[in-house]
């Protein structure tokens, strides 16, 4: 068994881009869909506000992991549609398994049974 990748100082913005990478891995979205999604997926627990959520996209397209294509929508609005790229498929499989074992070793520490 590895250890995981997730770690407690960087929790949130781990939590933040899985959240996000596994919305994309759906089909394209843009990033008030995205915010949607994960939202309505959670039954409300996690929510992005702009300043959470469009810097977090940004980063994520700098690092190769979803690409943004612009569309034009209407005479005067344009809207960014992100997917998910190849290697950004590859790294959600990584953090499923980190978050996995992760949720386990927590739960190991809470004495629950998570199976």
């Amino acid at each position: 068994m590895k250890p995981s990748d997730i770690t407690v100082p960087q929790l949130s913005k781990q939590c933040n881009e899985s959240l996000i990478l596994s919305v994309l891995a759906k089909g394209k979205k843009h990033g008030y869909q995205v915010a949607l999604e994960v939202e309505d997926g959670s039954d409300g627990f996690f929510k992005f506000n702009h300043g959470t959520l469009y810097p977090i996209l940004h980063k994520l397209e700098k690092e190769g992991l979803i690409k943004g294509n612009w569309k034009q929508e209407g005479p005067k609005r344009k809207r960014k549609y992100y997917q998910l790229t190849a290697k950004g498929r590859k790294y959600l499989a990584s953090q499923k398994e980190s978050w996995r074992l992760f949720m386990e070793r927590l739960f190991h520490v809470l004495d629950e049974d998570i199976s």
